[in-house]
């Protein structure tokens, strides 16, 4: 149980509070609720394949961080992001990044991103960033009432571009980090529930489709999922 608690706070990130950390923890004790989060039925995802519930970049599933969700085609594949953050990722590592899309958090579908109006640095949480959260929104007026209940700018995409690849140096170190810690949780979670898995994956995104589909550790879910995930891509 101290594990799994400890994942959660080292992913800085929080579970729906219908959820607990453990089956076996004191009844009725439940984590915050997570702001980013939509239900299944709510959450449009636009790219394909069996991993397409989770980022191709960090693996973090999507409709877990939804109101922060980004897609675009790379290299003319479309992908779906958790963040802008994963977005930029690619672009630094070479993917032509193209028609991005983010998602409207008042209505909560996909809308151009260059026609978006964000609210950049409030304070409901980041994801992937280190501190400034990045929500976006199909009308200035809405962007503005968010901004006004819950403080930070209203920005446009390019701006909103352009600060994420300013702050990208210093986010991708504190992801690393937090991925370290979680790869560590992840392999004594592993060595827990899991079988043995000799397959090797280039992301987090496979590894948490594999685990999924083939029952090997069980019914595991969310953080712990997650932090298997990156064990398997590290080891």
């Amino acid at each position: 149980m101290k594990i799994l608690i400890i994942m959660a706070v080292a992913m800085g990130v929080s579970m729906t509070s219908a959820d607990t950390v453990v089956d076996g923890m004191k009844k009725g004790m439940k984590m915050p609720k997570n702001y980013r989060m939509v239900p299944m039925s709510k959450a449009e995802i636009l790219q394909k394949g069996k991993a397409k519930m989770f980022c191709p970049v960090c693996g973090m599933t999507l409709p877990v961080f939804y109101r922060t969700n980004h897609a675009a085609h790379a290299d003319g594949k479309m992908h779906q992001y958790c963040s802008i953050y994963c977005m930029v990722d690619e672009m630094k590592h070479g993917k032509k990044i193209a028609d991005v899309k983010v998602v409207d958090n008042t209505t909560l579908k996909f809308i151009d991103a260059t026609k978006a109006y964000y609210v950049v640095g409030s304070s409901k949480p980041a994801t992937m960033a280190k501190k400034i959260s990045k929500y976006a929104f199909g009308a200035k007026e809405v962007a503005e009432k968010f901004s006004s209940e819950f403080g930070g700018r209203v920005m446009e995409f390019d701006e909103v571009l352009e600060l994420a690849k300013k702050d990208y140096e210093s986010d991708t170190k504190a992801k690393k980090m937090r991925q370290a810690k979680m790869a560590k949780m992840g392999q004594k979670v592993y060595k827990k529930k899991c079988k043995e898995i000799t397959q090797k994956f280039a992301t987090a995104a496979e590894a948490k489709s594999h685990i999924k589909q083939s029952g090997v550790c069980g019914e595991i879910k969310g953080k712990p999922l997650q932090a298997v995930g990156l064990y398997l891509i590290s080891r």
